[in-house]
């Protein structure tokens, strides 16, 4: 009863203030940890191209790894907040302990198969020998932490249910702060520490994954929450397993597919120059900069819709759906303003070479035009999985990350060059911003006769 007294605040503080005080420690999360990744991208860059071209290659099967953690994630944190808003304590425990369990089981697996399949995956995109080593110097380090990134962002996932934003944030800035610092003491090696290079780049990500763990350790420990790891809940609960997949798989799809995008795009840009799977690389460190804000709003929003749906609160749902596209919007204008004013800047950043320079103010600039409209797809998606429909999600998803943008791509290609790839992303996400609207639209409907 207590648990449930902490937590219906979510279906009583009024909306606008409630989504503020849940979506901004994840948006300053958000911001703080893209910043690490393009800090981590700036410090590596400063090595070699061939360095930052490892790590742009490297990057899919990174993002594969993080998406099955956040995906399944997204799973737990749905049925936490949905039993949590209809007041099921079993079940609430229930969900959190199956989904350590399996987090656990995931990050043993991806360990062992990513590491194996590095010297095939970048043998695919290059021959020069070098930034294959360099991939794989990396890499081995990087994933050796997979099984930490997976219980990690379980923690951060039943936090957030039960709307401990604050304490996500804590521990995500930690081991963020930690990493940023961390980069050039170990990569150029500055006072007693040695000179590790592109090495040095992955241990200080592993390093700081495991402060944000231990935080969360720490503080699940030292400041209870209505949600416990139960012992007797370890046992496999086939009802309750299949719950979380039927959200979590669609959600790692959801996440993974900028992965496939990522490789079939490098695929195309390879065949014109090096320069421009960089500049794809680049890009999708700024754009991770750029939509991690409105990622931190959707994040804030999926607890308090999920919960408010669990409670049969309908029309609440409407209106936390409307007050976050709104937030997303106005943050992506921003973004958008930023791209255009400022794309010399950013691309310098991360190269010196002019050519390079020139050619991603460009593709940067044109990007930017689908910026403002992909606000309807990101909070339509994230809406969707907190209402634990995942494969309606999931459709959003395929659609802007498969269906339209690659047979686009493939095309424009063809009759503009590189250009033409940069257009797709912005044809694609007005597309799919009109789609988005009718399946969440189509979804809410059936909800509300059912």
């Amino acid at each position: 009863m207590e648990g449930k007294m902490k937590d219906s605040f979510m279906k009583e503080k009024p909306v606008l203030p409630l989504l503020v005080s849940m979506a901004l420690p994840m948006v300053i999360s958000m911001l703080v940890n893209s910043l690490y990744n393009i800090v981590d991208s700036f410090f590596v860059a400063r090595i070699s191209e061939q360095a930052m071209t490892a790590l742009s290659l490297v990057y899919p099967v990174q993002n594969l790894i993080n998406a099955v953690a956040i995906g399944y994630g997204v799973g737990i944190n749905a049925l936490i907040a949905f039993y949590s808003g209809a007041g099921d304590r079993v079940s609430v425990d229930t969900a959190a302990t199956q989904g350590f369990l399996f987090a656990a089981i995931h990050g043993i697996l991806i360990t062992v198969g990513s590491i194996s399949i590095m010297p095939a995956f970048l043998h695919m995109f290059t021959s020069d020998e070098g930034v294959i080593e360099l991939g794989i110097q990396y890499s081995t380090i990087v994933f050796m932490f997979s099984l930490v990134i997976m219980i990690g962002l379980s923690f951060e996932k039943m936090f957030q249910s039960v709307g401990r934003m604050g304490m996500t944030m804590i521990s995500m800035l930690c081991g963020c702060i930690s990493n940023i610092i961390l980069d050039p003491l170990l990569i150029f090696g500055i006072g007693f520490f040695p000179e590790m290079g592109i090495a040095g780049a992955a241990w200080a990500t592993g390093i700081g994954q495991v402060i944000t763990l231990a935080v969360y350790v720490f503080m699940y420990l030292a400041r209870p929450i209505p949600v416990r790891i139960r012992r007797n809940y370890l046992k496999f609960n086939r009802s309750m397993d299949l719950k979380l997949y039927s959200i979590g798989i669609p959600a790692i799809l959801n996440l993974a597919l900028p992965s496939l995008l990522v490789s079939f795009l490098n695929g195309i840009l390879a065949l014109y120059s090096q320069s421009y799977v960089v500049i794809l690389g680049i890009y999708y460190k700024l754009q991770t900069f750029l939509y991690l804000p409105a990622n931190g709003i959707v994040q804030g929003m999926r607890p308090i819709i999920g919960y408010n749906y669990g409670a049969g609160e309908h029309k609440r749902v409407r209106r936390i759906y409307d007050m976050t596209l709104c937030m997303s919007c106005i943050i992506m204008v921003l973004g958008t303003v930023l791209c255009l004013t400022a794309s010399k800047q950013l691309i310098s950043l991360f190269t010196s070479n002019p050519e390079t320079v020139l050619s991603g103010q460009k593709a940067l600039r044109i990007i930017s035009a689908g910026f403002i409209v992909s606000s309807v797809s990101v909070t339509s998606s994230g809406a969707l999985e907190g209402l634990g429909k995942g494969t309606q999600s999931l459709i959003i998803s395929l659609f802007r990350y498969v269906v339209i943008i690659i047979p686009a791509a493939f095309i424009l290609c063809r009759i503009w060059g590189p250009v033409g790839v940069w257009s797709a992303f912005w044809i694609t996400e007005f597309i799919t911003a009109a789609i988005s609207a009718v399946v969440y639209r189509l979804s809410i409907k059936l909800k509300q006769t059912n």
